[in-house]
């Protein structure tokens, strides 16, 4: 392949990926007259589903049965952040 073909052919691999960055920026919302990106408000909203959950898990007296009971925390917030994200935010 001559030198000359090769090069733009290069760069337009090299480029390939960034096929997925759009202009449209981050999502975010506006509380109080400014705005916050909408994984802070996931992230809050995951920690406080977790939190209920344990309250639950606590009533019903399995809290105590739980091998490692961060880890599951910290997994529940984060399935719970991620499904607010997805079901938001489409994202």
């Amino acid at each position: 392949m001559p030198l000359s073909l090769r090069r733009p052919l290069g760069v337009g691999l090299a480029c390939l990926p960034l096929g997925g960055c759009v202009s449209a920026g981050a999502p975010s919302l506006s509380f109080f007259g400014a705005y916050f990106p909408s994984w802070l408000a996931c992230t809050l909203i995951g920690i406080l589903g977790a939190i209920l959950v344990r309250m639950v898990l606590i009533r019903l007296a399995i809290d105590d049965a739980l091998p490692a009971r961060l880890l599951i925390y910290v997994c529940i917030a984060a399935a719970i952040g991620f499904l607010v994200s997805l079901l938001g935010f489409g994202r």
